[in-house]
């Protein structure tokens, strides 16, 4: 008898080189698996497409050579249109097949799902992975999709068309009931070439969020109690991980840092580093309120040198927005001191503000924006999205919401409220977009703190100077940038372009250069200006190793002819012998300190190296993963303690597979 077929389809939302790891249906098809009767009875497959497929091209791949019986998808916001199509097509080749959407974007919204999709026969509501397993029994045992009232936690379409909703299903209180993934093999650990596949590893530690703020429904879609996976699972496998020579963990939880238990976790990862080599870096949404687990492990990481990017999610530092956020119950008033430390101890530290709340102007927003940028110069600001389940949701007359569902996707994008008129929305959009380009990515990453302490210029200045400054300039390398100024109201995609223009061109440096001499500099003190173009020309040259498609590396920075050198096994670029006018990151530490920067103001010469491998996250926009990359002093790479600056060799040695050894 012909095996069930059943395809999960995944779709990440960045387009990239590398895979994005497809967690949520491996999920599904571990669980599935682990049932006899349907591993016995169901062939089961993951479709796993990037941010950048097209929808043509996703049908092509898909029914190539006919359709499976149950197909299912992941869906999200960003691909829920073009899953629902996918559905259609899906109906036109089995029209007796089933069709399965799950995920937070769907869960709970059943009947707007099926009234307007008319390919898809069944939502799932809540946690999926027993729910889908059910539904694979009950397609096995011949059940009509029509007639599935005994499968607990859906909505499906009933026989007389209209939605019916069984009863919710309790939550996964054992998630070790889940079967791993990774350690049954249901995502494959290399790639044809025998390397880890993906961009990074994505894990999920524990579920649940204790928090109910209007704008999420994080803590809604996995119920309130957080619970955890055992600490045998996590560390069987971060050491399958760590043998694979994983460099990043990514942590899918909501709150990471908030439990006791994660302490021990990051013990197990710096175990399997010593042990191993890797991992060598966590990225996670950390907790909200930082108690001691969270600075023990923050101290843990410094000390062995675990590379993280550690996150202050404020959303916003207005009282009454916070208000009706319902984020009075988060200790937001600690975060500067915590920053301050952060700063003070040289932790990388970003912070997260979302424009359009209910309760926000742009005046009362940029100055939350500056006093967070005292603080943290990199600062991601997300515009408002309107999410299904949550309170901005259901009470938009409330807050008086003007929304419009995306054309290429099905979030709610906010047009004006109460507190924020439309064209007030759209110029915060521009700050948004050139924010996210030169602080948030960052092409500035050192600047920040000397032109605000020496210049007298804050964060939010700077950035509205250069919206200002390119509306008057006519060079043609600025062109990419009032594009993406223009179009950043009416296009969620437009900073990818920009990026890579600003990160691979010489003339998009120079005109960034450029508006530095003309707009900024005539406003500093004299006795300053020498400094700080020493920090912009910083900056600038210590942008990743990485040059536009199409063009040739040009004589100054010649990223692609950098000879190349293992750090730790990972291969760097190096740019050797640098004359530097003062010691930059020496000047910023000593500002953020409050101790005399004078002594740092003297020449040093310096090598510089980036990590190699760049273009991997670009055009991704993915601003936590591109700081590996950028360029780092010697006296940086040297505080890994026993490390010492190996001899540089020819790009062609690592082309050719001589590697070498890992330093160390």
């Amino acid at each position: 008898m012909r095996p069930l077929r059943v395809w999960l389809v995944q779709q990440g939302v960045w387009a990239m080189s590398l895979e994005s790891m497809p967690l949520a249906s491996a999920y599904l098809k571990a669980t599935a698996l682990a049932d006899p009767a349907v591993a016995e009875a169901c062939e089961i497959t993951i479709h796993n497409f990037d941010g950048g497929a097209t929808l043509f091209g996703m049908a092509n791949t898909l029914f190539h050579d006919g359709a499976p019986d149950v197909l299912a998808f992941s869906v999200l916001g960003w691909n829920h249109r073009e899953f629902a199509a996918l559905t259609e097509t899906f109906k036109q080749l089995n029209p007796t097949g089933w069709a399965v959407f799950g995920g937070n974007h769907v869960s709970d919204q059943g009947t707007r799902v099926l009234a307007e999709n008319a390919g898809v026969d069944i939502v799932v509501n809540g946690e999926g992975e027993f729910t889908f397993r059910d539904l694979l029994r009950a397609r096995l045992a011949g059940a009509d999709p029509r007639e599935l009232h005994g499968v607990d936690g859906i909505t499906f379409r009933g026989a007389a068309g209209t939605a019916v909703s069984t009863p919710d299903r309790p939550r996964i209180d054992n998630l070790d009931e889940i079967p791993s993934p990774f350690l049954t093999g249901v995502i494959p650990m290399a790639g044809p070439d025998g390397r880890f596949p993906y961009d990074v590893a994505l894990m999920e530690t524990n579920r649940g969020c204790p928090y109910k703020c209007s704008f999420c429904y994080w803590g809604g879609a996995v119920g309130q109690k957080v619970r955890a996976f055992s600490r045998e699972r996590l560390r069987a496998e971060v050491e399958l991980f760590a043998r694979h020579k994983v460099h990043t963990l990514v942590l899918c939880d909501a709150n990471f840092g908030m439990l006791p238990q994660d302490r021990d976790f990051v013990a197990d990862v710096v175990a399997l580093r010593e042990e191993h080599g890797y991992p060598r870096g966590i990225e996670a949404s950390w907790a909200k309120n930082k108690s001691t687990v969270f600075y023990d492990i923050v101290r843990t990481m410094k000390d062995v040198g675990l590379h993280s990017s550690f996150t202050l999610a404020l959303q916003t530092l207005d009282e009454d927005t916070l208000d009706l956020m319902n984020r009075r119950n988060m200790k937001v008033n600690d975060w500067e001191d915590l920053a301050a430390w952060l700063a003070f101890e040289g932790m990388d530290c970003y912070a997260e503000l979302i424009w359009g709340a209910p309760g926000e102007t742009v005046e009362s927003f940029m100055k939350g924006y500056d006093r967070l940028a005292q603080h943290v110069s990199r600062v991601a600001v997300y515009p408002m999205l309107i999410l299904p389940n949550t309170v901005y949701h259901r009470d938009k007359e409330r807050f008086g919401l003007v929304t419009v569902r995306g054309n290429t996707d099905d979030f709610e994008y906010l047009i004006s409220h109460d507190t924020m008129s439309a064209s007030d929305n759209r110029y915060m959009h521009q700050f948004i977009f050139v924010s996210r380009l030169i602080a948030e990515n960052p092409v500035f990453r050192y600047l920040w703190t000397p032109l605000r302490l020496l210049g007298g210029i804050t964060q939010s200045e700077a950035i509205r100077s250069l919206m200002q400054w390119l509306t008057t300039d006519d060079d043609p390398a600025g062109e990419p940038l009032r594009a993406g100024m223009a179009n950043s109201f009416t296009d969620s995609d437009v900073l990818a372009p920009v990026l890579v223009h600003v990160y691979g061109t010489d003339e998009a440096k120079d005109l960034l250069r450029r508006w530095w001499r003309e707009a900024l500099r005539p406003l500093v003190l004299p006795e300053h200006r020498d400094v700080l173009d020493a920090v912009v020309d910083y900056d600038l040259l210590t942008l990743p190793a990485y040059t536009a498609p199409g063009r040739a590396p040009s004589a100054r920075y010649a990223n692609e002819r950098l000879p190349v050198v293992d750090l730790d096994g990972d291969p760097h670029h190096v740019r050797a012998d640098v004359a530097l006018p003062c010691d930059v990151p020496g000047v910023v530490r000593a500002l953020r300190r409050d101790e005399p920067h004078q002594p740092a103001v003297r020449p040093v010469t310096t090598s510089l190296y980036y990590k190699a491998g760049a273009e991997a996250f670009l055009p991704s926009t993915n601003h936590e993963e591109v700081v590996y990359y950028m360029g780092k002093s010697e006296q940086q790479v040297r505080r890994v303690p026993d490390r010492p600056i190996p001899e540089a060799r020819s790009r062609e040695d690592v082309r050719s597979g001589d590697r070498g050894s890992p330093v160390g």
